[in-house]
């Protein structure tokens, strides 16, 4: 990997140490990063469930180094740096949450779904922890954009939990240009999107079939 603006910048030897030690910031200020805003396109499945429950989502959680505008990237097993001159235009847990939303939205399988706080009254609340959001060598010529969440269902008069599971998209890049790596983050941002949101609708859906006198 040559020095350039498509090559990572080293921050920590390993992802231990890079979760403890502070982060040098991506430049200087005269030297603009070139910004991604990688966008998480999911078609709704026509077989999903039309429900008449609303949602609300929160902010996904995620460690410090993935909540961040640096494109995080890992050349070899156990560590993790960034794209030296690049930075995403929104965080990882803002993309992800919008890509659900925006999914569930354009679906019109649901009455209602909005982040926590906008007022609406939500039956079940999605919460989402960013584990994976890096592009990943594995060993391999050229990275892939790899995302797992993991996600829980929780039924919002009681916070109990009604589903979870772990989602996990590895997108082969095709080219090691950071540009290049952006896109393969747009397909599985959306391929991991359009499969929280089919899940949510299902899981949430099978809870209410369960208790169809509302006793949840």
């Amino acid at each position: 990997m040559t020095r350039s603006q498509n090559t990572p910048h080293r921050i920590a030897s390993g992802l231990a140490a890079l979760l403890l030690a502070g982060c040098s910031v991506l430049g200087s200020p005269k030297d603009a990063p070139t910004v991604f805003a990688p966008e998480a396109k999911a078609e709704a499945d026509p077989a999903w469930p039309r429900v008449a429950w609303q949602l609300a989502t929160t902010r996904p959680g995620a460690a410090r180094v993935l909540d961040s505008s640096r494109i995080a990237v890992s050349p070899v097993a156990g560590e993790l740096q960034v794209y030296k001159g690049a930075a995403w235009a929104r965080t990882p847990p803002e993309m992800l949450e919008d890509g659900v939303l925006r999914t569930l939205e354009d679906s019109g399988k649901i009455p209602a779904v909005a982040r926590q706080g906008s007022g609406i009254g939500a039956d079940y609340r999605l919460v989402m922890e960013i584990r994976h959001f890096e592009a990943d060598y594995a060993g391999a010529a050229v990275p892939s954009a790899v995302v797992e969440v993991s996600a829980k269902l929780l039924h919002a008069s009681d916070q109990a939990v009604v589903g979870s599971r772990v989602f996990r998209h590895a997108q082969p890049a095709s080219g090691t240009e950071v540009a290049l790596v952006a896109e393969a983050f747009s397909q599985a941002l959306g391929a991991t999107s359009g499969e929280i949101a089919g899940w949510v609708l299902a899981t949430g859906q099978a809870h209410e079939t369960r208790h169809p006198s509302g006793k949840h």
